[in-house]
């Protein structure tokens, strides 16, 4: 059984939460994971920026971070996904998408990162993107603001 959780910034506009979960219920499903507990985290770049200081000593912006809670080697996936709404929105207006497609193909990304596929080579993004971009054409991104 899979168990998703969604918290939104109570001060931010976020998605829909029932949409957040039929998109990651869709990438699990695809990639065979039957067992797990996810939250995902909605919040501002100030959230984001502090997390990526704390764990990973970098001082800058970033759009999404997904914590492994327990071994990659486990069946149940356990973990989290912070998304950064504000990073949503200029990525979407940065590269000419709609807000919703750009959340839902960070949605799918983070929930990628939790499987163990990384994005550090440009093999491993190109590979990455390719997951999105098939994701994103069988999920409805544009439900994710109601």
């Amino acid at each position: 059984m899979i168990s998703i959780e969604v918290e939104i910034d109570p001060s931010l506009e976020g998605p829909n939460k029932a949409t957040v979960i039929s998109i990651i219920q869709k990438v699990l499903d695809a990639e065979g994971i039957q067992d797990g507990n996810l939250t995902f985290i909605f919040g501002s770049d100030e959230l984001l920026s502090d997390l990526k200081k704390e764990f990973f000593n970098k001082n800058q912006w970033t759009d999404v971070i997904a914590f492994r809670m327990n071994d990659y080697e486990e069946d149940e996936v356990e973990g989290e996904i912070y998304i950064s709404l504000d990073r949503a929105k200029e990525n979407a207006k940065k590269f000419d998408q709609p807000n919703n497609k750009e959340l839902g193909r960070l949605i799918i990304h983070g929930g990628l990162h939790l499987l163990g596929y990384e994005d550090e080579s440009d093999k491993e993004k190109a590979a990455m993107i390719r997951k999105e971009d098939l994701y994103l054409s069988q999920v409805d991104w544009k439900q994710l603001n109601g």
